[in-house]
Order: structure tokens, then C-alpha cells, then sequence
């Protein structure tokens, strides 16, 4: 399966819209161009939530296809993940489906979202027909909790052991939203030891974005950015675009 790209860009996420910032893109138009602007950035993948007309999230199958088709056009070759992420409002049956109607190339989804109220074997399966579909898995991981239970699912089989993706998400649920290059010793020294070999990355919330990408960058991981996480770039100033917070961390790693 193809390897997570080392920069993916998350232009927009689930809960912000174009009053959070006017150039959040939701529109499938403005995503794709928001890609193309990013690719020439530097940025060799996209990580991609869909609106509806009302700028909310939607897990809608048919707007994911659109999006990737128009991808295939535009930017062929080009690394696009969708998400199953629920926000509160979908579970983890819809998530399941929205996969399995898709087929996407590339999916990201939060494994405490996916497992939980869940029948081991429902999830088991659903781990195993995305791997024999050659769908690339990105286990979303909040923090070590989540590490050690993909570690126990793995162990007991019910998560393909080869060809793990990961991401590590820093500070999401601390205080502000805000991370520090320190949060990510614990969670990436648990990663590491328990699940070797993994292909991972890290995304992280607040104005010390580009160090902790950098951090990961050091121990061999790699980066996810964009406004899905923070809008600052590290002088504080409020980027422009999507594509100013790839170059940003570009320049940073050159």
C-alpha cells in the first residue's frame, strides 16, 4: 500500500467554517484548489472533510467521490484521504458504511470513535476488509490509552499487523487547544515501542504547530498541517492560507 505522504495538508476539518477564517475551503471547488496551492507549497497529500451547502460536516459518500474524481483530474497521483469522523453525530455503523460505499484509497479513523459500544468481531472485520481492499487505515490516536489498545488489537489479531498508519494528535483536549513539542514524548515513545514499524505522523493544535511537526520530523515521523489544527504561523500571525502554514514548515525542514 502506498505510504502516508510526508506533509499532508488538513485544509479545513469538521467544525470551522469561513467565519472561523475566509479562506477555510468548503466547497469541493475551493478544496481542490485549495490542494493544488498546497501541492506546489510542497505539501504530497490531503486530508479532506466534506460540507454540505450549510458548511456543516457530512460523512455523504456521494460528495466524497465527486471530490476524489475531481482529484484524480486535477492532481493525479496526488495523496487523498477522506475521514469517518464522527463529531458527536455519527456512528460508528455509519462510519463502517461511509467506507465501505466509498472505497476510498486512503482513510483516516479515530479508533476510541470506531471500537466503542462495538462487537469485537464487527470491528475486526471492518480492520480486515479495508487491508484486503488495499484501503491505507490511519489509526487516529489521541493520546497513549489509544496507543496501547491499538497495541491489544493488534496482539489479539483484530488489527492487520503489517502495513500500519498512524497519526498522533497533540492537544486536542488540553486546555486552549493549545500543544508543545513536549507532548509528543509520551505518546511517540509508546507508538514506537509498541507498535514497531508503523508509519506514522503528527498533527498538532495551537500556535506551536510547526515545532511539534518538526519534533516528529526528528524522530522519524511524519506531518500533518493546515487550518483543521491552527491558523497561526509561528510568529503568531494569522496565515493567509493553507498553503502559507505548508510552506511555513517547508522552509522550516529545509
Amino acid at each position: 500500500m502506498t505510504p502516508l505522504p510526508q506533509i499532508m495538508v488538513a485544509p479545513n476539518g469538521a467544525r470551522l467554517t469561513k467565519a472561523d477564517h475566509p479562506a477555510l475551503p468548503v466547497t469541493i471547488p475551493e478544496i481542490v484548489a485549495c490542494a493544488r496551492a498546497c501541492h506546489e507549497a510542497g505539501a504530497d497529500g490531503l486530508h479532506a472533510h466534506v460540507r454540505d451547502a450549510d458548511q456543516r460536516h457530512v460523512l455523504d459518500a456521494g460528495l466524497y467521490r465527486e471530490l476524489l474524481a475531481e482529484l484524480d483530474l486535477q492532481l493525479p497521483g496526488f495523496y487523498a484521504q477522506i475521514t469517518t469522523e464522527a463529531v458527536g453525530q455519527y456512528s460508528p455503523e455509519e462510519q463502517r458504511a461511509l467506507v465501505a460505499e466509498v472505497q476510498p484509497r486512503a482513510v483516516s479513523v479515530a479508533l476510541r470513535e470506531i471500537t466503542e459500544g462495538q462487537d469485537r468481531v464487527v470491528t475486526a472485520r471492518f480492520f480486515h476488509d479495508c487491508h484486503e481492499a488495499g484501503i491505507g487505515l490511519q489509526h487516529i490516536l489521541y493520546d497513549v490509552a489509544d496507543i496501547d489498545h491499538l497495541a491489544r488489537l493488534i496482539a489479539a489479531g483484530d488489527v492487520p499487523g503489517d502495513d500500519l498508519k498512524a497519526l498522533i494528535v497533540l492537544g486536542r483536549y488540553s486546555a486552549g487547544q493549545r500543544s508543545s513539542h513536549a507532548d509528543l514524548d509520551a505518546p511517540a515513545g509508546a507508538l514506537l515501542r509498541q507498535v514497531p514499524g508503523v508509519d506514522w505522523a503528527v498533527c498538532a493544535f495551537g500556535a506551536e504547530e510547526t515545532a511539534c511537526l518538526m519534533a516528529a520530523r526528528a524522530l522519524g515521523g511524519k506531518a500533518r498541517i493546515g487550518f483543521e489544527n491552527n491558523r497561526l504561523n509561528a510568529d503568531g500571525r494569522v496565515a493567509a492560507s493553507n498553503a502559507e502554514r505548508v510552506a511555513e514548515l517547508v522552509a522550516a525542514a529545509a
